[in-house]
């Protein structure tokens, strides 16, 4: 079985190509912070490349941004190319099924005018 459940946030916003036959291919790259810390106590991050195709990659573009907190449901898949170099290259990455937008462009801060408006709460306020 081959089936990864991720969530994390984008690294930059996604990219979004076509294949000569017309498919649309967005790709994009998820940071996810791992459970626990380290010896020296920080919690440390993994990149991961998604690989999202047809109108899922379109809306993709659409509605996510560099930040954004997204969860993908899809397979792992390995490829290897030769570079330039002459070097066996490998790539590992994960190809999407599901893409589920947790916040998206919308919900970007508004600003300070926001939290400016906001009143402290007193003993007083209370209701209980």
């Amino acid at each position: 079985m081959n089936k990864v459940i991720l969530i994390g946030n984008l690294t930059k916003d996604p990219e979004l190509t076509t294949t000569n036959n017309g498919v649309s291919v967005c790709r994009f790259t998820l940071a996810i912070s791992r459970r626990y810390a380290n010896a020296e106590g920080e919690r440390e991050t993994d990149f991961i490349n998604i690989v999202v195709w047809r109108t899922l990659a379109d809306n993709c573009h659409k509605f996510l941004k560099k930040g954004s907190k997204t969860a993908v449901v899809g397979n792992m898949q390995s490829r290897s190319y030769d570079a330039n170099d002459g070097t066996k290259r490998y790539i590992t990455e994960v190809v999407a099924e599901e893409v589920e937008f947790i916040s998206t462009r919308n919900d970007a801060p508004k600003g300070d005018d926001d939290v400016a408006k906001l009143e402290p709460i007193t003993d007083d306020n209370l209701p209980f």
